[in-house]
């Protein structure tokens, strides 16, 4: 049997102009994608522009960093992140009579292990609307895996994807108000019912190539993206916002209980007011 796994290469280009000039800014990148099974990193840099020395760390989750300070006077800061991913096509999802029971994730050793990927963050709170929908799909099937499909499959078929309908501040809340977001409220909404639910879920950030059937060679604007991660005895992992099962169009960067953990770039700085963030993605298929 043959694995037809993509290679892609992705260019992340981001920063921020400010008002006037910055006298020296502390930074964090997260934006260089994961060595994982389901992955494999050939080629990655990131580069910074006014220049500066980067170190490069894991976080707590496991996401890695790169850090850097400048401290030359500027008025805008680009950081971009070049990589060469080979993908592969969804595998770790179970079948339908796979995976722990309802009573085996309430055991309270599974509990203390996934603690804090069970718990609301601040972006992933459900109010008594949602709680009360949660406990219909959990009552109307039999396993965890199954519950979690239904969730995907409720929050998509509810919460219409409309570029620039909310800001990167917004939350799961936020988009079950006005039945919109982009993949990150999707991704806000599903992590906070699986959790309500029972499930330890967790968060995902990363890139998405646009299209199904690209040409080799073509090169596109593709996205930053967010898709969702649970835990059924191995975590399986799954875009509610394409209704897809993740596979050799994603490409994974990093993972944590919601968009706060992983942000491509953060960072402090002394000067002038910030005018606005700029965020170019592009996407080849090498292969």
């Amino acid at each position: 049997m043959t694995v037809d796994s993509w290679r892609l290469r992705i260019q992340h280009r981001t920063g921020f102009d400010y008002a006037g000039p910055v006298s020296s800014s502390y930074n964090e990148a997260r934006m260089w994608p994961r060595n994982e099974a389901r992955q494999a990193v050939l080629d990655a840099r990131v580069e910074v522009w006014p220049p500066a020395r980067t170190y490069r760390y894991e976080d707590y989750w496991g996401t890695v960093v790169t850090a850097f300070d400048v401290h030359a006077r500027h008025e805008a800061l680009t950081v971009t992140a070049t990589s060469t991913v080979e993908t592969l096509p969804p595998g770790d999802l179970i079948s339908a009579g796979e995976g722990p029971s309802w009573d085996a994730l309430e055991l309270p050793e599974a509990v203390d292990r996934w603690y804090e990927l069970l718990v609301p963050s601040p972006r992933t709170g459900l109010d008594d609307e949602l709680r009360g929908i949660v406990a219909d799909i959990r009552g109307s099937h039999a396993t965890p895996y199954l519950a979690a499909l239904a969730v995907c499959e409720f929050v998509r078929g509810e919460v219409t994807y409309q570029p620039g309908a909310t800001g990167v501040q917004s939350d799961a809340l936020h988009a079950w108000a006005q039945r919109k977001g982009v993949c990150q409220d999707i991704s806000h909404l599903t992590v906070g019912m699986l959790r309500e639910m029972g499930l330890p879920a967790r968060y995902v950030s990363g890139y998405l190539h646009p299209m199904p059937s690209a040409a080799i060679g073509e090169s596109l604007v593709g996205q930053s993206h967010a898709w969702v991660e649970w835990w059924v005895g191995r975590w399986t992992a799954f875009d509610p916002t394409n209704g897809v099962p993740v596979g050799e169009r994603h490409v994974v960067v990093g993972r944590g209980r919601e968009y706060g953990d992983v942000p491509p770039l953060k960072g402090v700085y002394a000067g002038p007011k910030s005018t606005g963030q700029g965020v170019e993605v592009t996407i080849t298929r090498l292969r």
